[in-house]
């Protein structure tokens, strides 16, 4: 009788312990798709301190997964940071976000690039498994609403009329739109 209850036990134990796993474990995330919430982050900044998406939390968001290793990501920084300084009035923020393990060489690039944006360094790409970014350069679009207006993927000329129009008309202002 005794091994009989000791049995059933041992039975309800490891029943408890799969079902614990099975609530647990980690689970694999889908890609970000299109309407979709825009994960949180907070990632350090260059030169100093953090940023998060939240601190941008009703203006329309540019966040950009590049390297500077990456030659598309080279060839795309000018036409960014041009974009960056004209829609910042618009209430469109551009924020970097570096896949480089190297501090310096970030630093540099940024300097000799003149980036004025704020740059997050994501070197484990934890945020970016989260997005789902595979291919540098990446861009999500994430409109007032925190939600993924659009994604980017390669080098992108962000002074074309048609992009600016696009990224205008999820600002909500009207006059923005004209």
């Amino acid at each position: 009788m005794r091994r009989v209850t000791i049995a059933k036990w041992v039975v309800v134990a490891a029943a408890a312990v799969g079902v614990l796993w099975l609530a647990l474990r980690p689970r694999e995330q889908k890609p970000v798709s299109l309407g979709d919430r825009a994960p949180g982050f907070s990632l350090p900044q260059l030169p100093s301190g953090k940023v998060s998406l939240s601190q941008f939390k009703g203006q329309v968001v540019l966040l950009n997964f590049w390297a500077t290793w990456c030659p598309p990501c080279i060839m795309e920084a000018p036409s960014l940071e041009q974009f960056a300084r004209q829609m910042k009035s618009q209430g469109v923020t551009v924020i970097g976000v570096s896949m480089d393990k190297d501090p310096q060489a970030l630093s540099k690039f940024i300097q000799y690039y003149h980036l004025s944006y704020p740059i997050a360094r994501d070197p484990s790409y934890a945020v970016a498994h989260r997005y789902g970014t595979y291919k540098l350069p990446e861009t999500y679009i994430i409109g007032r609403d925190g939600r993924v207006a659009e994604k980017v993927i390669s080098d992108t000329n962000w002074t074309d009329p048609r992009m600016i129009a696009f990224i205008k008309s999820l600002t909500g202002n009207t006059e923005a739109s004209r």
